[in-house]
């Protein structure tokens, strides 16, 4: 079994390695860029949003409006072993809303109902909750209580309302991370590693990946409006 803790100032720093450890892990799932190890990108974009959630815990302030909040599932016989997290981010301006960042559960506890109570945890403290997530993803997202909004460029848009909140959260700038002087030297490691042509197919697979998921996403936004569940 397990419990779940929710932190809104820094987690412990056993505890955040793990976290970070998770997102290098399930870098698949949780990056709305879906590449696979095989790609030499892929060790970028690790790099990338584990940078972006460390900078999200590292922020985490109970006294400033906005800042992520973290649920923990923690192992019931060794509490200092995380099983999954959701990282959430609350509107600035609306007590309600909040924003999934990122979420993972450990592969060896799935189907346990970890990432439900999380999500349950989250959508208790505000109602009116939204996500991204790639199309495969959708259904997995409605059985726990969100509906489909909109496509949203490789992503579909999710929330538990049949609207979009008008609350802003303050989301890090990976555009800065990725121009970042750690960032442009992991890429010229790798063009190093890899060679100039390898890395040129690498982002061509990245961008055709994206272009794909695009597409999925669109399609089953079509058909969710087809079917009368997104006006």
């Amino acid at each position: 079994m397990f419990t779940l803790a929710h932190l809104d100032t820094p987690p412990p720093e056993s505890l955040k390695s793990q976290v970070l450890q998770m997102v290098v892990d399930y870098l698949s799932d949780i990056s709305p860029v879906s590449l696979t190890p095989s790609n030499p990108l892929y060790q970028l974009y690790q790099y990338v949003i584990g940078y972006e959630v460390h900078l999200y815990l590292q922020a985490m302030d109970s006294d400033v409006a906005g800042s992520a909040q973290l649920v923990l599932a923690l192992d019931d016989r060794d509490p200092s072993q995380v099983l999954g997290f959701a990282l959430y981010l609350p509107a600035q301006d609306a007590p309600e809303a909040c924003t999934l960042a990122y979420m993972a559960v450990q592969s060896s506890q799935r189907r346990r109902g970890i990432a439900r109570a999380m999500l349950q945890h989250m959508v208790g403290r505000h109602p009116h909750a939204e996500l991204a997530c790639v199309a495969s993803k959708v259904p997995t997202f409605e059985a726990m209580g969100f509906r489909v909004l909109a496509a949203q460029g490789p992503q579909v848009l999710m929330s538990t309302r049949a609207y979009r909140s008008d609350g802003l959260v303050a989301v890090q700038d990976l555009e800065r991370i990725f121009h970042s002087k750690e960032v442009q030297q992991i890429h010229a490691y790798l063009l190093k590693q890899y060679g100039k042509k390898a890395m040129g197919d690498a982002e061509k697979q990245r961008d055709r990946l994206l272009d794909q998921m695009t597409q999925r996403a669109l399609a089953l936004l079509h058909q969710r409006r087809a079917s009368g569940s997104v006006h």
